[in-house]
């Protein structure tokens, strides 16, 4: 009883019906060869992870970032600071202020010889030696002063620099570690995160740089397919597998690690491919309109899978029902 009634309906549906309208959409099928698509995880990765090193040695006495903070090249994230440095910057500071008094006392000196020099009342040798004396003690003032200013210029490498724009990933100390010059502070993932690709290599010889990749727009939240570009293929196969890289416009800049399914292009086959809108769906069967000699009729067909395109947004795959030449109606 079953099996009669979808037959009557078939039989109803396969009736011709009167010529479409005037000015009515159509499409004439034509086969094509599409790119046989193969489901792939891809995670997000930064193109570069780098370590934000400390220049000196001694004890972490600031740190203004946190995982997830996002930094500036050259932005401080961490003060290093050595009590040692201090210490010898105090001292510096009391020879220094010893020199410039020596220095002032040794021009006073000077000035005054100078004065009886022209007179006549102390012969001129006196006045070379206190030149020679000014000298020696303005030469010992910058000689101190210089050493003050490497002393001072080391206090500010303490400063824990960011090397490139990105996103901090992980601190690897805390306030209060003791670090020596050259160890890491935190690890900057840098920004304009790419997808990494992991595809079995019996896949790999259908990939090459430049292909395009697609990605399901539901699992990001999004309506409508996202689409990227491969940058560079490995040559190097490890476990099986080949890696690549590729570019997705506002991929995020956040998580590093997320897994996404990508399709990639797995070889190339014939198919139909036609608008979706050209399909309607009754009773749990699907049909196009087909227009023949005498009419237009409904033909039932068997759909694929979702085939969109940048011709075709919406584009079906067509596995049944239809053949190259048949004129199809929108309805």
């Amino acid at each position: 009883m079953i099996n009669q009634s979808f037959r009557l309906l078939v039989a109803i549906a396969s009736l011709s019906f009167p010529a479409a309208m005037a000015g009515a959409q159509t499409l004439t099928v034509a086969e094509h060869p599409i790119t046989d698509e193969k489901a792939v995880f891809a995670t997000v990765e930064s193109i570069s992870v780098v370590p934000a090193r400390s220049r000196i040695g001694g004890t972490v006495a600031q740190l203004h970032v946190i995982e997830g903070d996002a930094v500036k090249r050259g932005q401080a994230i961490a003060v290093v600071g050595d009590e040692k440095l201090v210490l010898q910057m105090k001292s510096l500071d009391a020879q220094i202020e010893a020199l410039q008094a020596q220095a002032d006392q040794a021009q006073t000196d000077f000035d005054r010889i100078e004065g009886l020099v022209e007179r006549g009342t102390l012969p001129r040798t006196r006045l070379d030696e206190a030149r020679t004396a000014l000298n020696v003690a303005q030469n010992n003032l910058r000689a101190k002063t210089a050493e003050r200013g490497v002393i001072q210029q080391q206090q500010t490498e303490g400063q824990v620099l960011a090397p490139q724009d990105g996103r901090v990933l992980k601190r690897l100390v805390a306030v209060g570690s003791v670090v020596l010059p050259g160890d890491p502070i935190v690890t900057v993932a840098q920004q304009d995160f790419k997808l990494r690709l992991r595809i079995p290599e019996e896949h790999a010889r259908f990939m090459k740089k430049g292909d395009r990749i697609r990605l399901d727009g539901g699992e990001s939240g999004e309506r409508g397919a996202r689409w990227g570009v491969i940058d560079l293929v490995y040559p190097q196969i490890e476990e099986g597998r080949v890696i690549a890289d590729a570019t997705v416009q506002g991929i995020g800049e956040y998580f590093v690690g997320d897994r996404r399914r990508v399709w990639i292009s797995g070889g190339e086959r014939p198919a139909y491919v036609i608008p979706s809108s050209y399909v309607t769906t009754r009773f749990g069967i699907d049909y196009v309109q087909l227009r023949n000699s005498a009419g237009t009729m409904s033909v039932p067909v068997q759909r694929g899978r979702d085939y969109p395109s940048a011709s075709v947004p919406d584009g079906l795959e067509i596995l049944s029902g239809i053949r190259a030449g048949d004129v199809l109606v929108k309805p």
